[in-house]
């Protein structure tokens, strides 16, 4: 058990995400506690006007209370605990400095307390890759952004490499893209034949609600229909149709909502329309052929892994032969840029499984490698049912990591995106992979925030990007029955947002 101890309660969240870094699957309980057990932890923060200090305590015997450590920097021993403690200036009214010192002052404790660094050092948000990008904008060099991200955040020098990377792909990949005029679109299928043991996406059985396709497609059909009024003097760059997995739909049902689509804009500015095609369970020649009637530009296919074991152990309920039938079928099909997904971390894998399904992935040859590692969250039934599943081993690794890196690049595919979760498995990171001319321009947009993305579909989120930088978003309700009944809010709701616009 950790206890985290704040005198205020700032930056909770970005101390959370370095505990659970170094320490992953312990528990963290916010407060001082009263009783400490052996192997118990106590991080106290303690924020002054112009100071931050922080104690970590670590109990070796059953004991009441901390006792504070003495010096700056020093550790110390009373038989029961183990103490450490650093303190730095910093000016309270200049909180983004103090939230950069303080996760310093942390990193710096956790790490000599396990013997550990971090890839990505006292990094704990979503997209490190904004910080070179920013960067590169402004003109900094190479060696600038280095320095910086190796003094500011300790970040290693590997992943430094890769974001600038990426960042440099980004730029080059977006050159074309409208961020004022423009914007992108999502819909939304959240239904799949199964749900994954990880998964934490809104997703519902498809066998239940086949019978209500037809009154979900309809609320889609209004909430299209908004969006063409509301968006005709604009330029529509990309379309992603995602989920749960669109390809539960029937091909009558699926040819229709791209029908719809088509008809509905003027796709003269489109740069990418991806169709998820996700669960190979799903996937027949009948409803391939009704996408690629429509010009659907891109597909995923994703294996997670090619293990057969895994694949029943987490739930999904199709073979690795059905795999590479699906991807035999979408390339039969003529589809010229097909992306699969995998995950690093899954249940009892070991490096040999990981180099057993990148063998198979090589053999296809795919357009785009999307490499995730596994995160679970908090819906995910391996966190809901967590007793259940104790007896898992989940294990991601750098040479893991790397194996994958090395596989992608050698099938000629370059990293052009990045991004990461909370409770990510090695306290790695996802990132995509694709032939030149292959990315996924949705996924650098969605992640790089610089355009607005109208949502559509039940639990979907759409964000609004104002010429000012400024981003608000706005949900659809989760639960089908209540984006059925409520389709006209959410259709307001999107009103109500887009109207601070001059233009909308």
């Amino acid at each position: 058990m950790i206890y985290l101890k704040l005198s205020e309660v700032n930056f909770e969240y970005d101390v959370r995400g370095l505990l659970t870094s170094f320490y992953p699957g312990t528990e963290i309980v916010l407060g001082a506690g009263e009783r400490f057990l052996p192997g118990d932890k106590c991080l106290e923060v303690e924020y002054g006007k112009n100071e931050i200090r922080v104690r970590l305590h670590s109990f070796r015997e059953e004991t009441l209370a901390p006792e504070s450590g003495q010096g700056n920097g020093e550790a110390g021993t009373d038989g029961k605990e183990r103490r450490q403690e650093a303190s730095a200036a910093a000016d309270s009214s200049d909180r983004k400095t103090a939230k950069s010192i303080l996760k310093r002052l942390v990193y710096g404790l956790l790490s000599s307390d396990t013997g550990k660094t971090l890839p990505w050092g006292t990094l704990t948000g979503i997209r490190p890759t904004k910080i070179p990008m920013a960067m590169l904008e402004e003109g900094a060099s190479e060696e600038e952004i280095v320095s910086y991200m190796e003094d500011t955040y300790f970040t290693s020098r590997k992943k430094i490499d890769l974001s600038i990377e990426i960042a440099k792909r980004e730029k080059e990949v977006l050159r074309h893209i409208d961020y004022k005029d423009g914007y992108s679109l999502y819909i939304g299928i959240p239904f799949c034949p199964t749900t994954c043991l990880y998964c934490s996406f809104t997703s519902y059985p498809i066998a239940k609600w086949a019978p209500r396709m037809e009154e979900y497609l309809e609320a889609l059909f209004k909430e299209i229909d908004y969006t063409r009024e509301a968006f005709a003097h604009k330029k529509l760059n990309t379309i992603y149709i995602g989920g749960g997995t669109p390809t539960t739909l029937t091909p009558d049902q699926l040819d229709r909502l791209l029908g719809k689509v088509e008809e509905s804009f003027d796709l003269a500015d489109l740069q990418e329309w991806t169709v998820e095609a996700g669960r190979p369970d799903s996937v027949t020649e009948e409803k391939l052929e009704a996408v690629k009637r429509h010009p659907v530009s891109r597909i995923s296919i994703n294996p997670q892994t090619m293990k057969a074991e895994t694949l029943k152990l987490i739930g999904r309920k199709h073979s690795p032969e059905q795999i590479e039938e699906a991807y035999r079928l979408a390339r039969s099909e003529g589809f010229d840029n097909i992306n699969m997904d995998l995950i690093m971390g899954l249940p009892e894998e070991t490096v040999d499984d990981v180099r057993f399904t990148m063998e198979k992935l090589y053999g296809m040859a795919p357009d785009s490698i999307t490499v995730h590692s596994l995160a679970i969250k908090r819906a995910a039934r391996l966190n809901t049912m967590k007793e259940q599943y104790a007896h898992l081993r989940f294990e991601n690794t750098e040479e893991m990591m790397e194996m994958t890196e090395s596989y992608c690049r050698r099938l000629g595919l370059e990293p052009y995106y990045l991004y990461r979760q909370k409770n990510m498995a090695g306290n790695f990171e996802n990132v995509g992979y694709a032939r030149p001319g292959k990315a996924g321009i949705y996924n650098i947009l969605i992640m790089e925030e610089k355009q607005s993305i109208v949502a559509l579909g039940a639990g979907s989120t759409t964000k609004a990007v104002f010429p000012d930088g400024r981003i608000e978003r706005c949900d659809n309700v989760k639960d089908i029955d209540l984006y059925l009944g409520r389709i006209d809010e959410m259709i307001s709701r999107k009103k109500q947002l887009f109207s601070q616009f001059s233009d909308l």
